[in-house]
């Protein structure tokens, strides 16, 4: 063995004992790590909660809405847009997946430049029924937090907190997203 790959064996051995020491001092990350599977390899758990900022959503008639709104229950808070593919893809999931676990809050947000019309067109060509229109028409709560393409889905704790992002679309009605999601909260 030369001296090159005896450095390369130690570095990953170094890594799998920094990730597993990692994991068990916070056993509940390492149960979720476990449960992800196909979509949810995507999903980037925080080691600590994120604090995440306030902004006012609109709803489809100009109402406000604020993501304190949902605090006390686990929230998906989805960012997308009308002229996004993957959102198309992915929004249908975010429903089922209400559909299948009503004690958290699925809460999508059109972010950006999104008319009204365009985004009820969008749902119903989607057959999304039953999810909220809520809009950030300035981008401010996406900025805000980081969002630089669509979509990406956060995962806030009843607190309000930000405990996992996926950057990209999944399907959030899977096994594994349902598992990922009940580890979470099981784990409150």
């Amino acid at each position: 063995m030369t001296g090159l790959s005896r450095v390369g064996n130690v570095r990953k051995l170094l890594v799998v004992l920094y990730t597993a020491l990692i994991l068990g001092a916070n056993p509940a990350a390492a149960d979720v790590s476990a449960l992800r599977d196909g979509d949810m390899k995507k999903l980037i758990l925080h080691e600590a909660p994120v604090a995440v900022p306030e902004a006012a959503l609109l709803d489809a008639e100009d109402g406000e809405h604020a993501l304190a709104d949902h605090k006390g229950k686990w929230v998906v808070l989805n960012f997308w847009a009308t002229w996004c593919a993957p959102c198309r893809r992915e929004m249908p999931s975010l429903e089922r997946l209400q559909a299948a676990m009503p004690e958290l809050a699925v809460v999508p947000v059109a972010t950006g430049r999104n008319a009204v019309e365009g985004i009820r067109r969008f749902f119903e060509e989607a057959g999304v029924k039953t999810l909220p229109i809520l809009r950030d028409p300035q981008s401010q709560l996406a900025h805000a937090m980081g969002v630089m393409g669509l979509p990406v889905t956060v995962i806030l704790n009843p607190e309000g907190q930000e405990v996992a992002r996926l950057i990209g679309d999944a399907e959030w009605d899977s096994d594994s997203a349902k598992a990922v999601l009940g580890a979470l909260m099981a784990g409150q």
